[in-house]
């Protein structure tokens, strides 16, 4: 009785050693890969260590430095003095005919401008310019003289133009005559009264 009690007690230690050779063997593999202790089928719990970003901050990162306006220069002063403006010239005013004695030797007199007509200037202006005229074929006929009230001159000399007096429709008394050449003459006389009497004036 006592070699099957010893026997058993042998096989019994056997069965022992044999689960703790396995127990210690299953938790060494474990511990290689990681996973020691952790039951079959479970992931490893995550690491304890945070992880923070990097101090030094990226290129991308870094704020965008806004541009600054330069300032606009100050407006120019203007200068304290004045330049001087330009002094106009004054025009020289058209007075129209008056009278003048250009022939003191042919015994007509100037005439007083009081009785100088304004259509004297319009028709010594045609005179001057050719025409055209009120009365063509009658304005810039010659002028006979022939009662002789100005000084002889050869025939065409002188020359007849109708100044026109308002309210009649004829040509009636008003007429210049003038000495010379048609455009450029050398006198000019003035009638109001149909060649009864002349003044002598310039235009």
């Amino acid at each position: 009785m006592k070699r099957a009690g010893r026997g058993s007690l042998v096989l019994a230690l056997i069965c022992l050693a044999a689960v703790v050779w396995l127990v210690v063997r299953t938790m060494a593999g474990g511990s290689e890969d990681g996973t020691a202790g952790a039951p079959a089928g479970e992931t490893a719990p995550p690491s304890t260590f945070a992880t923070f970003p990097s101090a030094t901050p990226s290129a991308s990162s870094a704020p965008a430095t806004s541009a600054v306006p330069k300032p606009s220069p100050p407006p120019s002063r203007p200068s304290a003095t004045p330049s001087p403006s330009p002094t106009p010239t004054p025009s020289v005013a058209d007075t129209g005919p008056t009278g003048t004695d250009t022939r003191d030797w042919d015994g007509i007199d100037a005439c007083r401008d009081s009785i100088l007509p304004p259509e004297l200037d319009e028709v010594a202006d045609d005179v001057e310019d050719g025409g055209p005229f009120a009365y063509p074929g009658k304005d810039g006929s010659t002028f006979g003289n022939y009662e002789g009230y100005l000084p002889d001159e050869r025939r065409g000399y002188y020359r007849e133009y109708t100044v026109e007096t308002p309210g009649l429709h004829h040509r009636g008394a008003r007429r210049i005559i003038t000495g010379g050449d048609a455009r450029d003459p050398e006198v000019w006389y003035y009638t109001d009264d149909h060649y009864e009497t002349f003044c002598e004036f310039a235009p």
